[in-house]
């Protein structure tokens, strides 16, 4: 068992005992002796210093993440044009080890694909640019992605030619931009839509403990008033005050995925198999979740599987 995994189980047995008990450890700071007090004052001060070094660290994290994004950018920018069709790989290239798999296909799948090929040759069938609808197919594949899309959004999709993410230059306000690129099309002019999201890595004045990272403080995008791709169209502005740091929340999780999972591994988003490695993780938190549930409802524990490998 790792060191994660035994966190979870230490925390999970406490958390039942304290549910059993129906009471959690309680402190009455106010009744602390005076020295004790100032004690506790000058961690907290410690504390503090502590979330402000967190705070710097975050900041030369985003700025590693601007520095290697420079480095991955030629790889990426192959993928595009493979994508888009716009140059054909090598045979060199094309070749992957997985392609020892096909030979191990039933006998049955095996002749059902050489006759589905050769009805294709005998139509004439074109050979398709590029890999058409890759990034819609990735939209359609991932259930974050599939739910804000409407039916009038897919033929916009099938037009998506990259997403790429950029983040703010040095001494700059921390932020990362979205950029989503599409072939001229009759939907709208711009070949380019961008979403831009403005971070902050500081403790709150008014909570400073409470720091856990950088945050979203703002968005803005490009608006295109002829398509409905709601993610794409959400407004800051229109959201109601108490329902704007949900809303926040929300919208950054979205943006923080795609920049985060789905432009790093798009073809493995593409081909299914990186949506096995989301839904691991999916399993893993979901049983963390039931263990702080009801205890009442542990005879489900026994579906989960709590090992994790990091």
């Amino acid at each position: 068992m790792s060191i994660y995994n035994e966190k979870i189980s230490r925390y999970n047995e406490k958390t039942r005992r304290q549910k059993k008990n129906n009471a959690w450890p309680t402190l009455n700071f106010h009744l602390l002796p005076k020295t004790v007090k100032r004690r506790v004052y000058a961690l907290k001060r410690l504390q503090l210093q502590s979330a402000n070094i967190e705070a710097k660290f975050y900041e030369e994290v985003h700025e590693l993440e601007r520095k290697y994004a420079g480095l991955y950018q030629p790889i990426f920018e192959k993928r595009r044009d493979i994508v888009a069709g716009a140059v054909e790989p090598t045979e060199e290239e094309c070749e992957w080890q997985s392609d020892r798999e096909e030979e191990d296909l039933a006998e049955d799948l095996q002749k059902k694909a050489a006759l589905e090929e050769k009805q294709a040759d005998s139509a004439g069938a074109d050979d398709p640019k590029g890999i058409p609808e890759f990034w819609l197919t990735i939209f359609k594949r991932v259930d974050m992605l599939e739910e804000m899309l409407q039916e009038h959004d897919e033929p916009i999709l099938k037009h998506l030619q990259d997403i790429t993410v950029k983040f703010s230059e040095p001494a700059q306000p921390m932020s990362f931009t979205l950029e989503f690129y599409f072939e001229p099309n009759s939907y709208f002019s711009n070949t380019v839509l961008t979403k831009v999201y403005k971070m902050k890595s500081e403790p709150d004045t008014a909570d400073p403990f409470s720091f856990e990272g950088p945050e979203i403080i703002d968005f803005f995008h490009s608006i295109i008033y002829s398509i409905n791709f709601h993610w794409m169209l959400i407004v800051s502005v229109c959201v109601q005050d108490e329902d704007l740091d949900f809303t926040l929340g929300t919208d950054f999780e979205i943006g923080h995925f795609f920049r985060e999972r789905v432009i790093p591994k798009a073809v493995l988003y593409f081909t299914g198999e990186a949506l096995e490695d989301d839904e691991s993780v999916r399993r893993l938190l979901l049983c963390v979740i039931q263990d702080l549930d009801d205890e009442g409802e542990e005879e489900d524990e026994g579906d989960c599987d709590h090992t994790v490998s990091i």
